[in-house]
């Protein structure tokens, strides 16, 4: 028995393992037919009471919509270009009406004295006598005389000495025409009316 054993070992290996893989399979075979656990009726089985089971499917919580939205995104960016042309409008009207509002006056604080405005003194031709009339005395005189209150004939007949320095001073370049064009005799004349003693000596009017 002994020797027919060693001879055939192999073979009995075999057959060892074999035996052992069959009764593996049986006993995971079992264990997968197993009695199924008895579950509890559910609302929304197809057999349950209707007013149970459209209950259960009012209630029932809705399932969430992951698939993105291309509508979603385009209406958001139109959103924004919205925004943006909006706030450039208001920010428009606003330069607009900084633009409109008047400008108001500085008032002078108060106490404080008005400046006067400087007075330009005008040519005098018209009020008073025509001193372009005098030998020598042309616009800008005129002027500088009107300037000095000096607009009569009978102003310049009556200076004295004194006063033709006063003057002659305040001439400028015009400096020695009193004496030099005899202004006090031509005004005499002329503020006395005599037109022919004054043509006679200093010529044509």
């Amino acid at each position: 028995m002994l020797e027919m054993i060693e001879a055939n070992w192999l073979v009995f290996v075999l057959a060892l393992l074999i035996g052992l893989a069959v009764a593996w399979w049986l006993f995971a075979r079992g264990s997968t037919i197993a009695t199924p656990h008895e579950r509890k009726p559910d609302a929304l089985d197809e057999d349950a009471a209707p007013a149970q089971r459209n209950q259960a499917l009012i209630d029932a919580p809705p399932a969430a919509d992951l698939t993105p939205n291309p509508a979603s995104g385009a209406m958001a960016g139109v959103g924004e270009i919205v925004s943006v042309a909006a706030q450039d409008e208001v920010e428009e009207q606003a330069v607009r009406a900084a633009q409109a509002e008047p400008e108001i006056p500085l008032q002078p604080a108060p106490g404080a004295a008005p400046t006067p405005a400087p007075v330009t003194p005008e040519p005098t031709v018209g009020e008073g006598d025509d001193l372009r009339q005098i030998k020598g005395v042309g616009p800008k005189l005129v002027t500088l005389l009107a300037s000095l209150g000096i607009t009569r004939f009978d102003q310049i007949a009556g200076w004295s000495e004194a006063d033709i320095d006063r003057i002659d001073a305040q001439l400028g370049a015009f400096q020695g025409r009193i004496r030099r064009d005899s202004w006090i005799e031509q005004a005499k004349l002329l503020s006395g009316g005599d037109t022919a003693a004054y043509e006679a000596k200093f010529g044509k009017l």
